[in-house]
């Protein structure tokens, strides 16, 4: 927490305490507390991760080679994706993400168990036995977990579920080290940071990693732990979902019936290959007690309790306050809600930041020309010609710290009580600060021109639809390569052209139908490479910057009407653009709605999360079957 955040937080537990006329209660100093010790856990990894970003930035600037910048810009941006995982609470705080929310994320990993590791799983030898598996007690009777909810009611987990648990979490761990293991040389991406640095050709047992409560386990147990979680918050969600539904299983979509049964039929076609029966397959690669009829009833029971918490998380985030509540929660949280207009440019070096504001006319006019000049690569040099890509409207301090601006970098010292400061970012939101204005700090990379000083901002948010075709559209299904994993700014000239040819056939297929969203979203499904094509390609309450500049400008533009249809290019591609409706709810507030409905969210699965204990059967740990071929 900055410091004016954080004295902002403490003067409203002082203001509130005073009007009680009354000494810090427990309960306020132990939030204080609380609060503090939160972010310190969240400024040491972020001051990690930012200390690496400025290295690889040095590098950048002293590197000839622009294969390598290309490179190791790469490398950067892994880490700042890693700094960006950090979560924002409502009191603007960021903290990591908790593990509470984790294991809630966690639980829908049971829905998509991959049935090619499985196959590796048998094929590797890694066969699974627990240390009483021979005996032969069948697992499907034996209690692993018994979770009793607030009413006292206790429910009985078997063994054979933990052990199809554990095969999902371990299968879930070595897919994701196989993954970025790949990476990790090139990008020096720190594995044990990400809880990666398992090696698999040992022991579990006796390989140690630090857990969530910051304490120092084994890799088996750490697992264990993780399995035990899972189960408790996916159990958790659905026994609430059934006593949501007069205490009957509520039904899951046919989208998830489908996805199901194409799971089955991926297990029984493995199955085929690697010589088994189906349930004799799922027995040797997941344990004893797992068979088909156990897969296809966890899976629904996960796909209920995702869809429960999907359900809560939707009621929450469209949540109305009165405008007494807004009123407040601005007030409380001024610094997290103010923005600026400002022109901004990152520079390879302080030194090049330094000249570019030497060079800068007090009007501004020159910012793009010199953005331009100062850019490391031949796609910015020409991008930044465009003044659109350097300017930004409506601009918060969490934005700023997503684009990884130095200017939003804390500073080097903290204050006296640990705290991290970020004295650039106070100049800048200040009600001192005047349009024209320019970053003093000359230790910066940063060039940041004020067009309109701090302000609430009034734009409304707005709902969009888009069909992205990258220069690579034509290769997005060889074999060797998918058009959403390269660079489109290193693509061809006549990459480039074949991709707008594209977007304007989409665009006069679109201008010959029935012109409607829905028509658009048809359109998106069956021709968009972006990620949300199968939701037709929509998004709703877009803020200003939430997209990268050219389509930032052209969703915020004030002649913007619905309906409106336009091709519009970036550095991902061409965007064939579709302009649904301007929502009557300013960003301000929908930034304060947000960031309240997150907090009641949150405390809504607290308080399931209370209410449900799980006990590890004393008798039935020991029919566990854990990977006793790798960790015997």
């Amino acid at each position: 927490m900055n410091k004016m955040a954080k004295d902002n937080e403490k003067e409203i537990l002082e203001e509130n305490l005073e009007d009680k006329d009354t000494e810090v209660s427990p309960k306020e100093a132990k939030k204080l507390a609380k609060l503090e010790a939160k972010q310190k856990k969240a400024d040491d990894k972020i001051d990690e991760l930012s200390d690496q970003i400025d290295k690889l930035r040095e590098d950048i600037k002293n590197q000839p080679d622009q294969k390598a910048k290309n490179k190791l810009r790469k490398q950067r941006d892994e880490l700042i994706a890693q700094r960006e995982g950090i979560y924002t609470s409502k009191d603007g705080m960021t903290i990591p993400m908790s593990k509470k929310n984790k294991n809630i994320i966690k639980s829908v990993i049971a829905i998509v168990l991959i049935a090619v590791l499985l196959c590796v799983y048998i094929v590797t030898g890694a066969a699974r036995h627990g240390l009483l598996s021979y005996f032969g007690v069948p697992q499907d009777t034996l209690t692993a977990y018994t979770i009793t909810d607030g009413d006292g009611n206790s429910h009985n987990i078997k063994v054979s579920t933990y052990n199809y648990y554990f095969a999902v979490e371990y299968n879930n761990l070595r897919q994701k080290k196989s993954t970025y293991s790949q990476y990790s040389a090139q990008y020096g991406l720190d594995l044990s940071s990400m809880k990666l640095d398992v090696d698999f050709e040992k022991k579990l047992s006796k390989q140690t990693t630090t857990n969530d409560d910051g304490k120092t386990v084994t890799w088996a147990q750490y697992i264990d732990d993780e399995v035990k979680d899972n189960i408790k918050s996916t159990y958790s969600y659905y026994y609430e979902a059934v006593k949501a539904n007069n205490g009957k299983e509520p039904s899951i979509t046919d989208d998830q019936k489908k996805e199901l049964q194409e799971t089955l039929d991926k297990y029984e076609s493995s199955a085929k290959e690697a010589g088994y029966a189906l349930d004799g397959y799922l027995k040797a690669a997941m344990g004893k007690g797992v068979d088909s009829a156990l897969v296809k009833r966890e899976m629904t029971i996960a796909y209920i309790s995702d869809n429960y918490k999907n359900g809560l998380t939707d009621e929450y985030a469209e949540k109305g306050y009165s405008e007494d509540v807004y009123n407040t929660y601005k007030k409380e949280h001024k610094s997290d809600l103010l923005a600026v207009d400002v022109k901004y440019f990152e520079c390879s070096s302080a030194d090049d930041a330094k000249k570019f504001k030497k060079a800068l006319k007090a009007d501004g006019s020159n910012f793009a020309e010199l953005a331009s000049k100062y850019s490391s690569s031949d796609w910015d040099k020409t991008a930044n010609k465009d003044a659109v890509e350097t300017t930004y409207y409506d601009m918060t301090r969490s934005t700023l710290k997503g684009l990884s601006a130095a200017i939003a970098s804390a500073d080097s010292e903290k204050d006296k009580d640990g705290n991290k400061t970020y004295s650039n970012l106070d100049w800048l939101y200040s009600s001192d600060r005047k349009a024209g204005d320019i970053n003093t700090n000359q230790d910066i990379t940063s060039v940041v021109y004020i067009i309109k000083p701090a302000h609430y901002p009034t734009t409304n948010t707005v709902n969009i639809r888009h069909i992205l075709v990258t220069p690579y559209y034509t290769e997005k299904d060889s074999d060797d390569s998918s058009s959403s994993k390269k660079d489109a700014t290193e693509a061809t000239a006549d990459q480039w052209k074949a991709a707008y040819k594209q977007a304007q056939t989409i665009l006069k297929e679109y201008q010959k139908g029935k012109k409607t969203a829905a028509s658009f979203g048809e359109l998106a499904k069956k021709y968009s490479e972006d990620n949300n094509a199968s939701k037709g390609g929509v998004y709703e309450n877009v803020t200003p910057n939430q997209m990268v500049s050219t389509f930032d400008a052209w969703c915020f533009d004030s002649a913007r009407k619905a309906g409106d249809v336009e091709i519009v290019k970036t550095k991902f591609g061409y965007h064939v653009m579709y302009f649904e409706k301007k929502n009557d709810m300013p960003t301000w507030k929908y930034n304060a709605q947000q960031a309240m409905a997150g907090e009641d969210s949150k405390s809504a699965s607290d308080k399931i999360d209370s209410k449900y204990t799980s006990k590890t059967n004393s008798f039935g740990k020991y029919f566990f079957e854990i990977d006793t071929d790798i960790d015997s």
